[in-house]
């Protein structure tokens, strides 16, 4: 692809230029409720979204795969679940059940992480900084522990 063409011929108003003058597309996003059904912490890890009525068809599959049970895949998912509430309060911030539940989970997510850098090692590489010593490139990698071991 040449960057430097010529533009094409400017399109008529309401139209794209990619492909060539094709209608412009309006999307449809749900608008959530408050008080909605959510997930569990590994559902929603495996469903992409902790609200089902956010869960829309992707490519035609509508259900996640499992999440394997380790102790990462659960900080994950209350990692994932607090991200989630984050975004569903930039939208309904006045949801008093939502930010309590965000609270807990905020608290929940930096407790675990604490406790899995604790045991496992670190997550990140800064979290070598807070070793005795230098451990970044140990192993067992945090995706190579299983539930029961390491």
């Amino acid at each position: 692809m040449n960057l430097e063409s010529k533009p094409t011929a400017a399109c008529p108003a309401g139209q794209g230029q990619q492909p060539c003058c094709a209608p412009l597309a309006t999307p449809y996003v749900p608008f959530q409720q408050q008080g909605e059904q959510r997930y569990t912490r590994a559902e929603a890890l495996a469903q992409g979204t902790l609200f089902p009525g956010l869960n829309l068809p992707f490519h035609l599959q509508v259900d996640g795969k499992p999440v394997p049970k380790t102790p990462l895949s659960e900080l994950q998912a209350i990692c994932f679940v607090v991200q989630e509430l984050g975004l569903y309060l930039d939208t309904h911030p006045n949801d008093e059940e939502a930010f309590a539940l965000y609270q807990r989970y905020a608290v929940l997510a930096r407790e675990g992480r604490e406790r899995y850098v604790e045991r496992y090692g670190p997550l990140m590489q800064t979290d070598a900084a807070l070793a005795e010593r230098y451990q970044w490139l140990q192993n067992p990698w945090p995706w190579d522990i299983e539930e029961g071991k390491a």
